[in-house]
């Protein structure tokens, strides 16, 4: 009997995992994943909601989150680490302060995944998953499957 699990298993309980880690460190602050991927993007530039839509479109298909980026921009503005103005949101200072503390216990999420692999399995796992993206459409381009 093969007991090899196949990738998609692999995949999905990584990605469970992860998303678990992120939840549980993120909510200690008071912020969601979708949130601090906000924040990511508005510390780049200011973008419009439709920009930040698009780039998170990929992110709503789980049921545990809103339907649209609406409702997290609204949070991030009551908060005030987001601000709108015109049809443009930015980053404001609390929320670059609060950024940068959130980055230091992602990066440390991200170093406890990589835990016991090599940079080069490391970087070997990233390349392989985005070869099978390839093969399978995904187009980097796009912006409906881009990551922030």
């Amino acid at each position: 009997m093969n007991t090899t699990r196949p990738l998609g298993f692999w995949l999905k309980l990584v990605d469970s995992l992860i998303d678990e880690h992120f939840a549980a460190t993120l909510d200690e602050h008071g912020v969601t994943r979708r949130q601090w991927q906000v924040l990511n993007m508005l510390e780049q530039r200011p973008a419009t909601e439709r920009e930040l839509i698009d780039a998170l479109a990929p992110y709503f298909a789980s049921a545990d989150e809103p339907p649209s980026v609406t409702e997290h921009l609204v949070e991030l503005v009551e908060s005030g680490w987001i601000a709108h103005e015109g049809e443009y949101y930015s980053i404001t200072d609390r929320g670059h302060n609060s950024l940068q503390t959130l980055s230091e216990l992602v990066e440390q999420i991200r170093e406890r995944c990589g835990a016991d692999l090599s940079a080069e399995e490391y970087a070997t796992t990233v390349a392989s998953l985005e070869r099978m993206a390839l093969n399978l459409g995904w187009e980097p381009g796009n912006s409906s499957t881009s990551t922030p």
